[in-house]
């Protein structure tokens, strides 16, 4: 069972989260999300427990609960559909529906001057 957890204080880390979890049943996997720049945590965290009994009863007991101060959400993890391509090649500027047109591009058939 894939549990996501929100409201995580900035204090804890991926074995606190972990360890949390334990206490319930068996964690094959602690998630803690993190800022790519910064290193630092995001706030929440994604949480795999093999037996979904366990993970249910953690659920139900830790949800709500406040940790360091601020109370956590502990929900079931949505699945998300693969994104394809992890590059940003698919990105197309002038697909909005807008008429504000490409930076790139002259807006109504107007020509730049540089």
């Amino acid at each position: 069972m894939k549990l996501f957890v929100g409201g995580l204080s900035p204090n804890l880390d991926d074995v606190d989260v972990k360890e949390m979890f334990e206490l319930y049943g068996d964690v094959l996997s602690a998630l803690l999300i993190k800022d790519k720049a910064t290193g630092k945590s995001k706030g929440f965290a994604f949480i795999d427990m093999p037996n979904d009994a366990e993970g249910k009863e953690a659920m139900d007991l830790l949800d709500g609960v406040a940790i360091f101060g601020k109370k956590i959400a502990v929900k079931l993890a949505e699945e998300q559909p693969p994104r394809g391509n992890s590059g940003s090649s698919d990105f197309r500027r002038n697909d909005r529906n807008d008429s504000r047109g490409s930076r790139f591009e002259p807006r109504n058939n107007e020509r730049r001057r540089y």
